[in-house]
């Protein structure tokens, strides 16, 4: 009996998953394409969306220019969301290089690549629970205490 360490395991694709890779490469390549022109749009709107909130006019309820922290916060937002794509992108390229030299090397980097993408969504999504939550925590508490 081999030992299962020293004991070499291969996986191999049948057409049908090799299809269905080839489909899964290409719609993620379609869907990191839209992504980088949305964080194009978004960049290009942040510059508009502080000089939207620089011509608002000051007030009790704004009494600072929100102009540049627009342009900030768009401009942070794009860049948390730059990751996610360009792994996105990364395993589509990587994915049909794979499939067409048949390199394992380049099909367990686009698995790479996929394995970072979800980890990175699954982390943030993670935060912005956490956030969500210490949101409600936070107005449960303001709320017993403001009566």
């Amino acid at each position: 009996m081999e030992n299962p360490i020293t004991q070499l395991e291969q996986l191999t694709l049948n057409n049908a998953s090799r299809n269905f890779l080839k489909e899964t490469a290409k719609w993620t390549y379609f869907l990191s394409i839209v992504g980088f022109v949305f964080l194009g749009l978004m960049v290009i709107f942040s510059f508009f969306a502080g000089a939207l909130f620089s011509s608002l006019p000051n007030s009790e309820i704004m009494p600072i220019d929100f102009g540049p922290v627009m342009t900030v916060t768009y401009l942070i937002l794009a860049l948390i969301y730059f990751f996610p794509i360009l792994y996105l992108f990364k395993f589509s390229t990587k994915m049909k290089i794979a499939l067409q030299s048949k390199s394992d090397e380049d099909l367990a980097v686009a698995f790479e690549n996929l394995k970072s993408h979800y980890k990175f969504v699954g982390v943030f999504t993670i935060i912005i629970i956490s956030i969500y939550v210490l949101f409600f925590l936070l107005a449960i508490v303001g709320g017993i205490f403001a009566n």
